[in-house]
């Protein structure tokens, strides 16, 4: 009997283990480290221009990549898009960001900077990036004064890439991959077919690397490759893209209307297109791919349709579906239904990243397919309107120090973008060179269903990447229509300027405390975690944060006075109560994220930031301060709206 009881209760001990193990490790992340495990050490195969099988296969499983040689673009255009990166450079507005992952704060490993439609921002782990606007020949943008000249002509040249992108990237002719000049093509080849070779072998047998952390400042992590696998697409390609979960997928309502107004091209933007389509008849076609995935045999590269390499193993059970929880929206309430991008394509920002190679300390292997260093891990692109695509100028350059390695014969050399499809071990991995000037667009659900990755080259890199970022709660107009639905239920006396709330529902309290939790964490201790850096290159943000902190201090007094209201022991017993505990709730909220951004702000790393860069504890005040109604720490007011509802 006593043993009987012993095994009844190790019984329970383990299901109780098995459930603490399940919540703490979802099933989807048992299920990866079960797949990784079945992998081993064996490399998925993976295929280059030069291998067998290429063309097939990008027709087959990658569709919705299409490339475009940099002889696509008017050289004039290179000329200015060029100048305009470096210009950035050279005034230091390229940057590294303090992120969050996984509770924890980690500079990324590109540099980067947000231009973008005016008032614009692009949200990504946890960060708030704030766009610095490009400077369109739209008479509203025309009159901006916010930037000094040269970085106003930087702003200007990569709108109009922008908007050659956007009359490009949907047209039937760009499913073209073109080669400069046959010329190019042959001498390439003897290049490409010893490198690409050796290459393709190399990803068979290669040992991958380690299986540290996805970037080397991430620290320690119990299952690595679990995490590189999939939970890299936080630290998105050109750096670290959107939110941590995936499938929060919504779009602004006004995007639609705008992108269906007119499908007619400005004057401007007719002249950038046409340059495109005179510039691309001095290009020779080397392949033609079509949606449909009809496979026309690239010209020059003599590959033969093949069956590629198959693992020797089949894991076709474990093939996961790669979606996840749609993410909490911290501080934004009322989510938009999503959308799907349709019609006109619209890029509202570009995120501008930089990497030179050289400086990094270590650069992980990719550890999959064996391909070569990666500047950036496995990623899908997040917080982009559904469907919508992706397009990316890459520039390889001389680094700060005028070093480059333009010109070398191996092919790792040059930078090149991998894609696999998300969760297949069975489909072989796509490794495609770019060289400086090319132009990849990520079209259909391309982003959604597959995963890239940024394989180093040798030479420093700029990334122009355009993107519809889902903005329904991302723009300065939505969070100032936030902030005048709020104080609409304030009252002003003109004559003594006291003030009063004019609706007393739990309801309206509610949603007053929701708008003043976002605008308080979701944009103004945003703006002010990175530093000064905005009012260094652009003042176009200066003014509006002024004017939405001012608009933050009227909801600290409408909270205020919803305290002094539910402290009134005259007030209706049942109203009273449910005003308390939503007050409870909010103020709760309040107080846990300002001591986490209290202690973001004041953390070791932020302490090794210059003070021009280093994270700003803003809003914060003293416990006298006579300018503020309520304290900043709330632990006193929640204590006693506590004991208030104890009473009730």
């Amino acid at each position: 009997m006593k043993r009987s009881g012993d095994s009844e209760g190790e019984k329970r001990r383990k299901n109780n283990l098995e459930g603490l193990y399940t919540h703490v490790y979802p099933l989807k992340e048992l299920s990866r480290r079960k797949l990784l495990q079945e992998l081993g050490d064996q490399k998925i195969p993976f295929l280059g221009p030069s291998d067998r099988g290429f063309q097939h296969l990008w027709d087959s499983s990658y569709t919705g990549l299409v490339l475009r040689r940099s002889c696509s673009l008017p050289a004039e255009l290179h000329g200015r898009v060029q100048a305009a990166l470096l210009t950035l450079r050279s005034k230091g507005c390229l940057l590294r960001d303090l992120v969050r992952v996984r509770e924890r704060d980690v500079f990324t490993t590109v540099s980067r900077v947000l231009l973008g439609e005016p008032g614009h921002t692009y949200r990504y782990l946890d960060t708030r990036l704030f766009a610095i606007p490009w400077h369109s020949d739209d008479a509203e943008v025309r009159g901006l004064n916010c930037c000094d000249p040269d970085l106003s002509a930087a702003c200007k040249a990569l709108w109009e890439l922008n908007t050659l992108f956007c009359s490009d990237v949907s047209q039937g002719e760009g499913d073209k991959v073109t080669q400069c000049a046959k010329g190019e093509v042959d001498a390439k080849q003897g290049k490409e077919g010893d490198t690409e070779s050796k290459h393709s072998e190399d990803s068979k047998n290669s040992e991958g690397g380690d299986s540290e952390s996805r970037q080397s400042e991430e620290g320690d992590t119990e299952s690595k490759q679990s995490e590189e696998w999939d939970i890299e697409s936080k630290h998105s390609e050109e750096g670290c893209t959107g939110s941590k979960q995936e499938g929060e997928w919504e779009t602004e309502s006004k995007h639609s209307s705008e992108e269906g107004e007119s499908s007619q091209v400005k004057p401007s933007e007719s002249s950038v297109a046409a340059g495109l389509e005179l510039s691309e008849g001095k290009c020779q076609s080397w392949a033609t791919k079509t949606i449909s995935g009809t496979e026309t045999e690239p010209v020059g590269l003599g590959l033969q349709e093949k069956p590629v390499s198959h693992l020797k193993h089949s894991l076709s059970e474990h093939h996961i579906d790669d979606k996840e929880e749609p993410p909490s929206r911290q501080g934004c309430s009322q989510p938009s239904p999503p959308q799907v991008c349709t019609g006109l394509v619209k890029f509202n920002v570009t995120l501008l990243n930089y990497m030179d190679p050289a400086a990094m300390s270590h650069l992980k292997e990719e550890p999959y397919y064996g391909m070569g260093k990666m500047a950036v891990g496995w990623h899908h692109d997040e917080n982009l309107v559904s469907h919508s695509p992706v397009a990316v100028y890459s520039y390889s350059c001389h680094n700060d120090k005028g070093e480059s390695s333009e010109g070398s014969s191996d092919e790792k050399a040059s930078w090149r973008i991998g894609l696999k499809v998300a969760w297949d071990i069975h489909t072989p991995g796509l490794a495609l060179p770019l060289e400086s000037g090319d132009c990849y667009y990520m079209r259909d659900d391309l982003n959604s269903t597959h995963q890239h990755c940024v394989l180093a080259g040798d030479s420093a890199r700029f990334s122009s990447t355009h993107r519809v970022a889902e903005c329904s709660s991302g723009t300065l107009t939505y969070i100032q229509s936030r902030c005048q639905e709020a104080l609409s239920n304030l009252h002003t006396d003109p004559e003594t300027g006291s003030h009063s709330l004019l609706a007393l529902l739990p309801t309206t309290l509610q949603h007053c405390e929701e708008i003043h939790n976002e605008v308080e964490f979701e944009w103004l201790r945003q703006y002010w975690f990175q530093g000064r850096r905005y009012a260094r290159f652009c003042s176009w943000w200066t003014r509006p944060m002024e004017q939405l902190e001012k608009d933050w201090k009227l909801l600290e007094t409408m909270t205020m006075l919803s305290l002094a209201t539910v402290e009134e022991e005259g007030s209706a017993g049942e109203g009273r109560r449910e005003m308390a505990e939503t007050l409870l709730s909010a103020l709760t909220d309040r107080h846990q994220q300002r001591q986490t951004w209290r202690d973001r702000c004041h953390s070791s790393l932020a302490q090794t930031l210059p003070p021009e860069e280093a994270p700003v504890d803003r809003p914060f005040w003293g416990v006298d301060d006579p300018n503020m109604p309520l304290p900043f720490d709330l632990a006193d007011i929640i204590n006693k709206v506590e004991s208030l509802l104890w009473r009730m």
